[in-house]
């Protein structure tokens, strides 16, 4: 047996604080017993030392292997195979001298089962040319030997092929819990500690020095949580904590990240930039002068320094504090990127184009562009182009991906005198109604109204009166609706706008049509059609034919309301309008539901649902309408499932009004199973339905649709012959109303 002229060298200590890896050691633990190769791969900071550094003082691996348990660090050396081969030979002790290659060290090597843990790998594996693929090919022979058990641990994946990869994630929170508390021992548990744990993406290494710089600072946890919202990451670089800035800069040290060239640590600035990170799709129209640049997020990628999540490429949290350009003016690049999504904004959404509903790429890109926009707008708040960005980006997202914004508050604050402000109230009160809240909209349009008649812009008077008329009409104000619309009427007659005056005649077919005046609103609409003809306005000709099909239902014409139905059907499919052909979908559910036709009510409402993917309100109400057919059709169970899964939408919005009408139906549902409900069909069935339907079933369903039900039937007749008579005034539990036949309902109209 060979015998070494040196002990050599001991490995380091285990970690002092290491939790949440019970899993993970267990199965490294397994890989050392067969003697498979393996790599720890993942982020700086991340635990990959520590995970080995555990595993080599575990005491089954001290059991097999004994004090033949090696640790070499590849940082502290520079990156060649004479190097490497003199630390390998040093470090276990074989004795030999500048040794070329493994063979005079092959006898030692053979000698003994042993284990050799190679610490931050990407120092000698990131290296280009010779001396890379000579280190390289050293280890991968290394690893081939059946008596040596060889961890790596590494931020690059280029490892040798036959190495079982595990990426290291970052912690649960109960292990950063466990590791901060560890530490810290100032106070109990505390909520304030669990966001910022939360902030920091569960990063083990930041959790180490947070609690430690807490520690020595003698901070509560009060004070921590002001100190980490003045200073973010910056907490980790106090007295204590120079180790976060020097791992990461270790990465930027490496041979693969230098030769990325100049615009790689800039580019890393913009990943950090955007909450989300970077599409992976866009990487050619954002940064259209980097070359290779799909090679270099490729090497970030490889690097740990950044990871992909969902077609983006972003980075943890404490990286992304660390590259993040303080004054975001201050990096050319992240200016011009700023300028390219710009561009794209600027081009016109008409949803009168050919393929309108396939221009979607707001529906990916919407956190980016909103945190870029609410960066720039803090930094210049008086810019025009900026505040006219910010109205463009909100009419994307009402057609493309309606939410709310959290640009409310800076657009509210606008002096009213500034250019911009009349029209991001608009843009932003369509927001507003777009997930259901017309109060907060109606505030906001009478704003921007007042603005526009103060500017003297009359054109847009009347644009802000037609959708003010229609939000009216959700809220059941018919009167004051019908008002507004011929207002507008009348301001565009003035200004001899002809192909404008649809969109208030729509309207006002629309409020006539909800307060019962048949023929008004059926002249209102045939004359909106009329002014539309030829003039390529098809997505209001559509609507034009909904709003006929529900004034024909009304009257009881049947066959000319499915006519005009399937007209828009047609004009939708013909563009791909998501909206439209949700609602027209939606329309003909509630037609085959009256005629008792379930199976095609159910299928309509399939159809329906694939255009409310971005919409959670519109598949909250399909889901709500299926509960009702399924009620309808005595599958109660069915329905209960559809209510709950509505309720569940509306939680997630905030919706209390469409939870609380939720929760009152499943009580109801519950009551009709368990059979504690009693149709009293000797007196008033309608005041009886209007109790149970009017405060919940439909209350939940046509939530936002801006209607009130008085559904006249009996529940326990296997058919279901509903009539319609003029909605009640609006109970104080839900301020809308509407026919049940003409539940589906047009989106505001769109401001140009």
């Amino acid at each position: 047996m060979f015998a070494s002229s040196a002990a050599g060298e001991s490995p380091p200590p285990p970690p002092g604080v290491f939790f949440g890896r019970d899993e993970l050691i267990e199965k490294i633990v397994g890989c050392a017993e067969c003697l498979r190769p393996i790599a720890l791969i993942g982020a700086g900071g991340i635990g990959k030392t520590s995970a080995a550094l555990t595993v080599l003082h575990d005491d089954r691996i001290k059991q097999w292997f004994g004090d033949n348990r090696w640790f070499i660090r590849c940082d502290e050396f520079s990156a060649s195979r004479a190097n490497f081969l003199r630390r390998l030979s040093k470090v276990i002790g074989a004795g030999i001298e500048n040794p070329e290659d493994l063979a005079p060290l092959r006898p030692f090597l053979s000698s003994k089962e042993m284990v050799i843990v190679l610490d931050n790998a990407e120092s000698i594996f990131g290296v280009q040319g010779t001396s890379g693929r000579e280190i390289f090919a050293v280890v991968d022979e290394l690893s081939r030997f059946n008596n040596i058990w060889v961890c790596i641990t590494s931020r690059i994946s280029t490892v040798p092929p036959h190495c079982e990869t595990f990426d290291i994630p970052t912690l649960s929170m109960e292990a950063a819990r466990d590791t901060f508390y560890r530490i810290y021992t100032h106070g109990g548990h505390s909520g304030l500690v669990d966001g910022i744990l939360g902030q920091l993406d569960f990063h083990p290494l930041s959790i180490t020095l947070l609690a430690t710089v807490a520690k020595h600072s003698k901070w509560d946890t009060n004070r921590l949580s002001k100190e980490w919202e003045r200073r973010r990451t910056g907490v980790l670089d106090a007295r204590h904590s120079g180790s976060l800035a020097a791992t990461i800069e270790l990465s930027l040290a490496s041979p693969m990240f230098q030769e990325l060239g100049p615009d790689a640590r800039e580019l890393l600035g913009v990943v950090a930039f955007f909450p989300q990170g970077v599409d992976e799709d866009n990487l050619d129209w954002l940064f259209p002068t980097i070359p290779d640049r799909t090679d270099i997020f490729d090497k970030f990628c490889i690097l740990s320094l950044t990871h992909r999540n969902n077609g983006f490429t972003t980075m943890l949290a404490p990286l992304r504090d660390y590259f993040r350009p303080k004054d975001p003016r201050s990096s050319p690049l992240l200016v011009t990127t700023k300028e390219r999504y710009l561009a794209r904004l600027s081009i016109k959404l008409d949803p009168n184009t050919p393929n309108f509903g396939e221009k979607r790429w707001i529906t990916s890109e919407d956190v980016n562009f909103e945190h870029l926009l609410d960066a720039f707008t803090s930094i210049d708040a008086n810019s025009e182009d900026i505040w006219d960005a910010c109205s463009e980006f909100m009419y994307h997202l009402y057609w493309q991906k309606p939410r709310l914004v959290m640009l409310g508050p800076k657009i509210e604050g606008l002096p009213d005198a500034h250019p911009s402000k009349a029209l991001c109230l608009q843009q932003l009160s369509q927001l507003f109604g777009s997930v259901g809240n017309e109060v907060e909209q109606k505030r906001l349009l009478t704003h921007s109204l007042k603005l526009w008649r103060d500017w003297g812009y009359d054109n847009k008077v009347a644009e802000t009166l037609s959708i003010l008329s229609h939000v009216n009409r959700q809220m059941g104000l018919y009167e004051e609706g019908i008002r507004q619309a011929k207002e507008a009427l009348g301001i565009l007659e003035r200004l001899d706008d002809t192909t404008s005056k649809a969109q208030p005649l729509i309207s006002l077919a629309w409020l006539l049509l909800d307060d019962g005046q048949l023929d008004a609103a059926e002249e209102a609409g045939f004359h909106a059609i009329d002014f539309l003809s030829g003039k390529g306005e098809q997505f209001n000709v559509c609507i034009c034919h909904r709003v006929l099909a529900g004034i024909y239902r009304s009257k009881g014409e049947r066959e000319k309301a499915i006519i005009h139905l399937e007209a828009a059907l047609g004009i939708a499919s013909s563009f791909n309008w998501h909206d439209e052909l949700f609602w027209v979908n939606f329309a003909l559910a509630v037609f085959s539901l009256h005629q008792d036709r379930f199976d095609d009510a159910h299928a309509c409402i399939e159809l329906a649902k694939p255009h409310a993917v971005n919409d959670a309100h519109k598949l909250g109400q399909a889901v709500g309408l299926q509960a009702l057919i399924w009620f309808t059709q005595r599958r109660l169970e069915e329905a209960k499932s559809g209510v709950l899964r509505a309720v569940e939408v509306f939680e997630k919005l905030g919706d209390a009004r469409g939870v609380e009408a939720g929760r009152e139906l499943l009580q109801w549902i519950d009551d009709e199973t368990n059979g504690s409900v009693v149709s009293d069909e000797s007196d008033d069935d309608g005041e009886f339905l209007e109790q149970c339907y009017h405060s919940c079933l439909l209350t939940l369903f046509a939530f936002r649709l801006g209607h009130r039900i008085r559904m006249i039937s009996t529940l326990s007749s296997s058919s279901s012959d509903l009539s319609f008579h003029k909605p009640p005034t609006p109970l104080p539990l839900t301020p809308f109303s509407i026919e049940f036949y003409s539940l589906a309902n047009i989106p505001p109209f769109p401001v140009t």
